[in-house]
């Protein structure tokens, strides 16, 4: 199973070098569209490498996803802490009944033995 694992690494691996060097015309980035940059006077412009915008974006949209579930996930998070909070709350009381318990039972043993 493990050299499945490494095979199919392997092969994802070549694939995505193939696919790099074959996008390595530069591109042109612009952070706005060319009629609002004359508008304001100001652009940011960037030329990288296709492979690296593609990847980036890939790269961009996972964090993306990862920050989303973590949000949409917020009240499994809360549910658990609170159920957590709880179930330490009912063991020290278990702990304490117990304890509660066995103090009787010495009491009542000791009252025994001296009669």
């Amino acid at each position: 199973m493990r050299y499945l694992r490494y095979a199919i690494l392997a092969i994802l691996g070549i694939g995505l070098i193939s696919i790099s060097m074959a996008n390595r015309e530069a591109v042109s980035l612009q952070l706005l569209p060319s009629d609002i940059a004359d508008l304001i006077g100001w652009n940011l412009n960037a030329s990288l490498p296709l492979f690296l915008v593609v990847w980036g974006g890939v790269a961009v949209g996972v964090v993306i996803g990862f920050f989303w579930e973590w949000l949409r996930e917020h009240k499994h998070r809360r549910d658990a802490t609170r159920s957590g909070r709880e179930l330490r709350k009912l063991e020290r009381e278990v702990t304490r009944l117990k304890q509660d318990k066995t103090k009787g039972q010495d009491e009542v043993l000791a009252l025994l033995d001296d009669a």
